[in-house]
This record gives C-alpha cells, structure tokens and sequence, in this order.
C-alpha cells in the first residue's frame, strides 16, 4: 500500500486510515458529521494526493487532448480549467478528470487515483505525433482547503488574489514561502476552495503553515468519509461508484461536456446514441420514508418491478434525510417521479430531484 508525504501526519493527528485505491488514506479524524459541517460552515483541509497528475507538453499536446477527451478543450485559455471524461470505444468512460492550460504548448491533467496507470497507458496509446508524456503523480501533493472560510484563512501565504479566483481557474505563484505552486478553484464539495499542487518535499511544510493561517478560521482536517457526503450533496459524480468503463457520459448527465464539434474516441458512437435516446439515465433521488440506499441496492417502481440501481448513497448531514443517484430506465427519470429502494427486502419510497441536494 502506497503512503502520501503526509500519511504519518494524519497518524500522529490520530486520523482512522484505510485503504483506499492503493493508499493508506485518513477517512475521518473527528467523525464524519462533525468534518462535514466544518466544510459547509468554516474550512476544512483534505489531503487528496492520491490523485494522479500527468504533463502533456509540445506543438501536438492539444490535439492529443482533443482526441482522448470529451469537452472541447480548444476553448481553454492560460489559468483555465476544464471538467472532461475520457470515452472509450465501447460507450463508457476510462475515467473523468480536469485538464488544465498551463500554457498554449503544456497542459496538466488530474485524474482518480485508481485509474492512474489505466489512463496513462489509454492516452499514450493515442500519442502518435510525440507528445512529451511525464507522469508526476508519485512526486506531487495536493491538498484541497475547502469552505466558505477557504479564502480569508489561506489568503496571507500568498500574493495570489485568492477572493477574486473564478471557479474552474488557477494561478501559479509563491504559497507558505514555496515557489511554483499551483493554486486552483475547482472544488468537488459545493463549499468553495481551493487545491494546492506541491512537490513531496514541501507538503508537510504547507500543510502546518496552513493549519497556523487557518487557525483563527476554525481549521480543521478532513477525512475521505467527509468528502463523499459533501460530493454526493452536490451531485458530482464519483468513477467507480456513478461513472465506468460500461456507463456512457450521455446517461450520466455528462452530455455537457460531450461535445461533437469535434471527433473524440468513440464519438460518432456516442452521437448515434444521443440521435437514438438514451434508454437509462443517472438521477439524484431523495427518500420519502426513512431508509439509507446504499451502492448497488435495487431500485423498482410500486410494483416491485426492478427499473434501476443505486451508485452512489448516504444519509445526508446538511439534509438529514437519506439521497442518492442511480441509474434508472428512461421512463422513470423524470423529476418527481415515485420510485422505491430496496431496503432490507423492504421497498422504501424515494422521489426523483434534480441535484444539487443541497442548495447552500
């Protein structure tokens, strides 16, 4: 099992680890709720660098992006980000990620910890025209500072105008006296924030001088079992749980960042299918009567006929109420459809919302 430069920082903080794709990770310090209300309502700091980060750099470097992604990554400018998946050629997804234009000729992308080696080796596989490829995942840290609080309680270890940051840019400057740092607004809890990129070698440094400027904010560090409630309120999809290698972008609600002005891997398939009608569709729901859907539990209309399956399931803390996404056929997607979970044997009554759940 792999560790981040940051792994026996969050033992010593007394954090419970578990495995999570391939790292020793901290799920919760002071317990799931207690973190996650700390994001919506002050600042939290997550340590997120099991996340892999590749640079595509050369004359080539957007043309490949274009071929392996399905956004329109031409519309990027320098400091821009960008959301994308990258479709394979059977109608599902290798994974989704960020592509950043760092300039015209170099670009980051930022993809899920447990596709790492698969989209390395998807993309290299269209890199024809030599495109210089490094992977530096192994060498970098990233933390994501997320929270109304974000801003103020980071804002004096830089000179980078953190209030002014759009969201989905980023700036590279000096952060906590470290040169060459990227700072990013993309967040992936609905709270606001920011994501620091940093070299191994400095992310215990970063990571205290942002415990000391958060401190007067309420500062506190959050684990993966904090993230996955916040995300899931939100409605932002997780690889491996709502998107895979067998769910089309088109089924996910990922149609956004579909676009067909241009050709992708596996795009005039995916066209087809958009002129054709997706025949199941990715929704958010929430319970009517008490239950907690879980990953993979059967969703069925009132007579008990099976129409779909959760992905992605929890009892929201904002909410405190049970929601979820899943997959259903076409015919019960509609928002304020009845649909019921299987629950212990038990068919719980749930409706169809569109997300986000919660509205801040």
């Amino acid at each position: 099992m792999k560790s981040t430069a940051l792994t026996n920082v969050h033992i010593a903080s007394g954090a419970k680890m578990v495995p999570f794709a391939g790292y020793n990770m901290p799920v919760q310090y002071a317990g799931i709720n207690a973190e996650h209300e700390t994001v919506r309502k002050a600042v939290g700091v997550f340590d997120v660098s099991h996340m892999g980060e590749f640079i595509l750099k050369g004359n080539n470097a957007l043309d490949l992006i274009q071929r392996v992604t399905s956004n329109d990554a031409s519309k990027l400018y320098d400091g821009k980000v960008q959301y994308s998946c990258l479709p394979n050629e059977d109608g599902g997804i290798v994974d989704d990620l960020l592509v950043y234009r760092i300039d015209e000729k170099t670009y980051m992308l930022v993809v899920n910890a447990s596709n790492i080696e698969k989209d390395w080796n998807w993309i290299s596989k269209y890199n024809t025209n030599g495109v210089d490829m490094k992977d530096i995942s192994d060498r970098t840290s990233l933390l994501a500072v997320q929270g109304p609080k974000a801003a103020e309680a980071l804002q004096s270890l830089t000179d980078i105008d953190l209030g002014s940051m759009e969201y989905y840019t980023f700036n590279k400057g000096k952060f906590a006296g470290v040169d060459n740092v990227i700072v990013s607004a993309t967040g992936y809890t609905g709270a606001g924030g920011f994501e620091i990129y940093v070299d191994n070698k400095d992310a215990e440094h970063v990571w205290n001088a942002v415990f000391k400027a958060g401190e007067p904010f309420g500062i506190k560090p959050i684990g993966l079992g904090a993230r996955d409630t916040l995300r899931l309120e939100m409605g932002f999809c997780l690889y491996g749980n709502d998107i895979d290698d067998t769910t089309s972008p088109l089924e996910a609600g990922l149609g956004w960042v579909t676009k067909f002005n241009k050709e992708f891997t596996n795009s005039e398939a995916l066209q087809q299918q958009k002129a054709a009608g997706i025949k199941r569709k990715l929704v958010g729901f929430e319970m009517i009567d008490r239950g907690i859907p879980r990953h993979d539990y059967e969703i069925t209309d009132a007579g008990g006929n099976l129409i779909g399956r959760v992905t992605s399931g929890t009892q929201s803390p904002s909410l405190q109420k049970g929601i979820g996404m899943g997959y259903v056929d076409t015919a019960f997607a509609k928002e304020g459809t009845e649909i019921f979970v299987k629950i212990r044997d038990n068919q719980v009554k749930a409706v169809v919302v569109k997300p986000p759940f919660y509205k801040g």
